[in-house]
């Protein structure tokens, strides 16, 4: 009786993944250690599918936010100790409703310039260029303990930009000028690798980094989801910039149709070929983060305005920020105004959450505050000692 209540119960909470490709990532996570012979053995096919629910309700116990590393364990002070043996701050799951997954993509056709696919998408290889290849250091939330985490290659997510360049007005009488500021454009951001991919004021779609490197998009960024932690995400995210304003003074929208509808089919193709979940997906402003006076909101393009269900995506907006629940950031000022109220609903979130975890483990909230934000600069000196191992 115990494990049918079990079942029912991952049952449940599994259905709350609407979105097919978060589903499939929590169960092939879950599931990947496999089951004892002598759990299955003789038992219905329904027992067999319940058997392996229960196991994946006992590994979805571990929490998000224990600590990343026994190293870092040893350093952080006794409260931030005590908080990580007991029960440590969880993201807020996101419970708005997800879409469906994007549709299956395929390259239909590879020609010297450009590369054509299933959707209709097409992008442009005058510009493309190669950086270091993408690895990356990615925290588990299933191995909480780990002195070096996990190192990945596939890409994790997708970070929406706007480059903030010169914008001419878009009417027929300035097309040279927009074709000029566009190549001008593609030309900087190819020779300093700034994005993966530029969406141009016509809805062109051009590769400026390689898919398989990282490129210096995102600089010192914070983002989470149900199974790891990502710091510093220029390795572990794309990066996707429109040629675009985002400020919230400007007038009309920051992007036109013909951007919004490649943005679409471009987020369909990554999605499709690397499973990256719609969570995953989020702007800029949500995930920067500057360590010298520990602010999230460093950089805020996009914090208003980013299409989600235009392209596709769940709007994330109201997403509590784990720069802020995970270690202790403080919103900038600046923030919540660029953003308005769909990104001022996620700041809230987030200090709520602090408030009630640092009340849950007896602490004030700036005490509390503070060690999640040791926990921040013990996670990066983990994250650095690779590469400084690699250097020597």
């Amino acid at each position: 009786m115990q494990m049918r209540g079990t079942g029912r119960l991952l049952e449940w909470r599994a259905r709350r993944f609407s979105d097919p490709v978060e589903r499939l990532q929590f169960l092939k996570s879950k599931l990947s250690g496999g089951a004892a012979p002598g759990f299955l053995a003789n038992r219905p096919l329904k027992h067999v599918r319940m058997s392996f629910i229960a196991l994946g309700l006992a590994l979805a116990t571990t929490t998000l936010l224990q600590p990343f590393a026994k190293r870092a364990l040893g350093l952080a002070p006794p409260e931030i100790r005590s908080v990580a043996r007991t029960a440590a701050p969880r993201m807020v799951a996101n419970t708005s409703q997800q879409p469906a997954t994007a549709p299956p993509v395929w390259l239909v056709e590879t020609k010297q310039h450009f590369d054509l696919y299933s959707n209709g998408l097409r992008v442009e290889n005058e510009f493309l260029t190669s950086n270091v290849p993408r690895k990356y250091l990615a925290f588990s939330s299933e191995r909480p303990d780990s002195a070096a985490g996990e190192w990945r290659t596939n890409p994790a997510g997708i970070v929406f930009h706007t480059t903030e360049s010169h914008m001419a007005p878009f009417e027929e009488d300035q097309n040279q000028s927009l074709k000029r500021d566009g190549e001008g454009l593609l030309q900087y951001v190819s020779r300093r690798k700034s994005y993966h991919f530029v969406i141009d004021r016509f809805g062109r779609v051009f590769r400026v980094v390689a898919e398989s490197d990282s490129a210096n998009h995102a600089g010192n960024s914070v983002w989470a989801d149900q199974h790891f932690v990502y710091l510093n995400l220029n390795e572990s995210f794309f990066g996707v910039a429109f040629e675009a304003r985002s400020r919230q003074d400007a007038d009309g929208e920051p992007v036109n149709a013909a951007q919004v509808h490649a943005a679409r089919i471009l987020t369909e193709m990554l999605r499709a070929r690397y499973g990256i979940a719609s969570s995953n997906c989020v702007a800029h402003a949500q995930v920067s983060v500057n360590p010298a006076n520990r602010r999230a909101g460093y950089h805020t393009d996009w914090a208003a305005n980013l299409p989600f269900t235009a392209l596709g995506l769940t709007d994330n907006y109201s997403h509590p920020l784990p720069s802020v629940t995970l270690f202790g950031f403080e919103p900038d000022a600046g923030l919540a105004d660029a953003g308005g109220a769909p990104l001022a609903a996620g700041i809230q979130a987030s200090e709520d959450k602090i408030r009630d975890d640092a009340a849950a483990h007896g602490l004030p909230a700036e005490r509390y505050r503070a060690a999640l934000q040791k926990r921040y600069k013990d996670s990066i000196q983990a994250l650095r000692a690779p590469f400084r191992r690699t250097i020597k």
